[in-house]
């Protein structure tokens, strides 16, 4: 729940978090992209994973990433451009090309 997503954060999660998605095993990268996907479901949050760094991180593993990665930075970034400041920071980091390759060739 959301105040649980809070609790979280608050508690320093998010930039060990967004570290993962570079320095992790494969499975802890596709689990930190999965926990930060969960936690930008609150506005507070989404403001500090952009903040933590993890944009253009989302967007290396939607360009070199497995299929499971691809599909969690790309559910991650989609839940992050609620915000506003996000959509363009998600632009400037270069999700747009990676993101429509995903459309057109899947997960696989």
């Amino acid at each position: 729940n959301s105040d649980n997503q809070v609790a979280i954060a608050a508690a320093g999660a998010i930039p060990p978090l967004a570290e993962l998605l570079t320095s992790g095993t494969v499975g802890a990268k596709v689990d930190a992209a999965r926990t930060l996907q969960k936690l930008a479901a609150t506005a507070d949050n989404q403001g500090a994973i952009a903040k933590a760094g993890a944009i253009p991180l989302f967007v290396e593993l939607l360009a070199s990433g497995t299929a499971v990665a691809k599909e969690k930075a790309a559910g991650a970034l989609r839940k992050l451009a609620v915000n506003s400041d996000n959509q363009v920071a998600i632009a400037k980091a270069g999700a747009i090309p990676p993101l429509v390759e995903l459309l057109t060739s899947g997960t696989a």
